[in-house]
């Protein structure tokens, strides 16, 4: 009766789990990324919401200002910082945006005439945040 593996059937399986962990190691990879990307762009939308829902409790205008090198988001209300996340540091994703910020008007609905667009990224994964002139936020 056996009770013991040989030496070459360990070698066999030391190889097949080196090959399954040689393919598997980059899938896994990108799939971090994949969802540090995915975590960013809806913090940023929560973010966004928090301004526009700011704007029409305050009646006042609130401007969310993009940071694009350190990746840092900031919602402000006249005089008073109301909120300042880091998405770099908490996600360490790039943001690349078309403009450096987009405010809400008393009334909930975006002040000026653009709108902007929201590029976060890391590695090779890639999600865009787009708000409307109108203030509202989508993928």
């Amino acid at each position: 009766m056996r009770t013991a593996f040989t030496l070459v059937e360990l070698m066999i399986m030391l190889a097949v789990l080196g090959i399954l962990a040689t393919i598997g190691v980059p899938r896994l990879g990108a799939l971090r990324d994949s969802a540090a990307v995915h975590g960013a762009a809806t913090e940023l939308m929560t973010e966004l919401a928090v301004a526009r829902q700011t704007a029409i409790a305050r009646g006042v205008r609130v401007a969310v200002l993009l940071r694009p090198p350190p990746g840092t988001v900031t919602v402000a209300a006249d005089a008073d910082t109301i909120l300042i996340r880091s998405l770099h540091a908490d996600h360490g994703v790039t943001l690349t945006a078309t403009r450096d910020s987009i405010a809400y008007g008393p009334t909930g609905l975006g002040y000026g005439a653009a709108n902007m667009s929201v590029i976060v990224r890391r590695g090779r994964a890639t999600d865009t945040v787009v708000v409307s002139r109108l203030g509202r936020v989508r993928r």
